[in-house]
């Protein structure tokens, strides 16, 4: 399934109730969009976890459904609440309160892209920003909804893992030892949005596949995590972020030498993460 919001790829037979997605790995730039941006085409790239589409394109092959978002970071960001709209970018809306994420200019509809470099000069209507929404934000939600709640009436549960890749310099800014620092961060807002023992699983898995791994530092899982994250309702999701340095030419925002072997080795933990939501009894004797 696909539309200009977002893709799907499905498998022949759902196998597992794990869903795959890939909320900012998205490249289709609008040409308005470009076109009004002060910046250039790569600096404009900078906040797109580029290519981690590609790396667990072999889900639906293991039984998993993969959704990706289409459209890029820069211009909606689907891991952000609908009202998070930052008053310094959109005309006609006013300031409620402190947040963050809107005040560092990283709202819904983003003002900056990677480094704080402004996109544009200038507001855009709040007409413009509500299209925005409508044609991508809502309808890439409606799709993860939709596949959690499949998998749910299927299998009695649902396993999101929401995958991103981070900056290098986040890790190396973080306080994890240099001798410790992650290849891989595990979110799960602090045990808030999935059962321990999947988190558990998942470390072994990628400790298996040669990955060190870390809980929560530099980055806990933003909106879908703790939107969607609901263990007590059988709805787990963990946030899957990984440093780009290990298949990402940063500069150039283009797959590095490693990025063939290291896909190859995201493909056999892939294999192992869609067996964790099988059977429960099988993940207790992991």
């Amino acid at each position: 399934m696909n539309s200009s919001a977002f893709s799907i790829a499905m498998p022949d037979v759902r196998s597992t109730p794990v869903v795959f997605a890939s909320p900012h790995s998205g490249r289709n730039y609008p040409w308005s969009f470009i076109r009004n941006s002060s910046l250039d085409e790569i600096t404009i790239r900078t906040s797109e976890d580029a290519f981690v589409d590609r790396l667990f394109d072999c889900a639906p092959s293991l039984g998993a459904p993969l959704l990706a978002a289409n459209v890029p970071r820069a211009f909606v960001d689907v891991n952000r609440s609908a009202d998070e709209l930052d008053p310094a970018l959109i005309a006609g809306v006013k300031q409620r309160g402190h947040n963050p994420r809107i005040s560092s200019g990283l709202g819904v509809i983003p003002r900056v892209v990677a480094g704080g470099q402004v996109i544009r000069a200038g507001k855009i209507s709040r007409y413009e920003a509500m299209a925005r929404l409508d044609d991508c934000y809502y309808p890439y939600h409606a799709a993860l909804k939709t596949l959690l709640d499949e998998a749910h009436a299927q299998f009695g549960r649902a396993i999101l893992f929401d995958c991103h890749s981070m900056p290098h310099e986040a890790i190396v800014a973080s306080s994890h030892p240099t001798d410790q620092r992650p290849d891989i961060v595990l979110g799960d807002r602090f045990g808030s949005a999935c059962d321990s023992s999947i988190v558990e699983a998942v470390e072994r898995i990628f400790a298996h596949a040669g990955l060190k791994t870390a809980r929560n530092l530099p980055f806990a899982g933003a909106y879908v995590t703790q939107h969607y994250g609901r263990p007590s309702r059988q709805q787990h999701v963990l946030q899957i972020e990984i440093d780009r340095a290990v298949y990402l030419n940063e500069l150039k925002i283009q797959p590095n030498a490693n990025f063939a072997a290291f896909r190859s080795v995201i493909q056999t933990v892939v294999s192992k993460l869609v067996d964790i939501g099988k059977s429960k009894r099988k993940l207790a004797a992991e």
